[in-house]
């Protein structure tokens, strides 16, 4: 199989790319990426050099590039994407260049271009919006609750409405939040990781109780390979570990793992529309005979082994992101000063 990943050198798509090469000695991958902020190619220095790996530097809304490439290939697993909810918050229009003209410029591609082409287009859970009590099922309806979660409920909405009128063979999957190695330091578990090594404050918003759904992100690159090959044209599949943990227990979690104070936490003031709790039922991807293979306890272990033991990869990625607890407010204040 020849496979185009479409933001490959970030986080999930790296993990992902790794994953397939290792698995299926006779696929090829070519790994498009514009290479902004949440990209980096030393996610894959490893097989950087394999002769079944390709990197192009481009944007998923380069349709000529786009076109180039679609037709040399089977498959498409759209990654491409801006995904950080705090910069979504302080600016919005990135979000919707990549998330949903994106997502169009890629459907246009692939009806005018190779309408036989597979399209696995990643999308999250936080498109549902939170849920107090019980799960959401793939039929439930989308109230998504920052510029983030909007965008890609938007693209989502593409990608349906594509299929359907063009009849295009595409699947959606929503996943909870990911967690493991070369992960974009911004996120929480990173930046907790990477704050403690530091010696510095760990910031956690409003009380901690926010929850979330974790899966090791290995279990999602073979969710996402599940539905590619065994996934029915034009359904969406969720996909989840059953491991809800607040963010304060996930943050309490490393700090012991790492044999640090609890006194290193401190809580900062909560970022607007945060949704309280995500949760969403993934019996339908179970149904395909998938599961995860790991515990929290085992990959959260995995994730800070690897933190530890890579600080090659994370040092030159430290900024003010980074070292500012409440990422978003900082940002907010930056747009208003350059507006000026």
């Amino acid at each position: 199989m020849k496979l185009l990943v479409t933001g490959g050198a970030g986080f999930i798509g790296s993990n992902f790319i790794r994953y397939v090469l290792e698995k299926h000695k006779n696929w090829e991958v070519i790994n498009l990426d514009k290479l902004s902020y949440g990209s980096n190619l030393a996610n894959l220095r490893d097989i950087e050099d394999d002769e079944r790996y390709t990197f192009v530097r481009g944007d998923i809304n380069d349709f000529e590039l786009i076109s180039k490439l679609i037709k040399r290939v089977d498959a498409v697993v759209n990654f491409a994407a801006e995904t950080h909810v705090d910069r979504s918050i302080s600016n919005p229009y990135a979000f919707i260049e990549s998330n949903v003209l994106g997502v169009y410029t890629m459907l246009e591609v692939i009806r005018k271009v190779n309408p036989e082409v597979r399209l696995v287009h990643v999308s999250t859970d936080e498109v549902y919006g939170d849920i107090v009590e019980g799960h959401f099922t793939e039929e439930d309806r989308l109230m998504p609750s920052s510029p983030y979660s909007a965008s890609k409920a938007a693209g989502d909405m593409l990608v349906l409405g594509w299929a359907r009128t063009y009849n295009l063979d595409v699947c959606i999957t929503r996943c909870t939040n990911n967690y493991g190695p070369y992960q974009f330091p911004e996120k929480l578990i990173p930046k907790t990781i990477i704050r403690a090594t530091m010696g510095l404050k760990v910031p956690v918003y409003g009380t901690g109780q926010n929850v979330r759904d974790w899966i090791y992100v290995e279990d999602h690159v073979r969710a996402i390979e599940t539905v590619l090959l065994n996934g029915e044209a034009r359904e969406i599949y969720n996909i989840s570990a059953g491991e809800e943990k607040t963010n304060l227990e996930v943050v309490k979690t490393i700090l012991k793992l790492m044999g640090k104070s609890e006194e290193m936490i401190e809580f900062v003031e909560d970022r607007p529309g945060h949704d309280f709790r995500y949760s969403i039922d993934s019996s339908k991807i179970r149904s395909l005979e998938w599961r995860p293979e790991h515990s929290f306890e085992n990959g959260i272990r995995k994730t800070v082994e690897w933190y530890l033991e890579n600080e090659w990869w994370w040092k030159p990625l430290i900024d003010e992101k980074i070292i500012h607890p409440t990422p978003w407010k900082l940002d907010w204040y930056e747009n208003i000063y350059n507006r000026r």
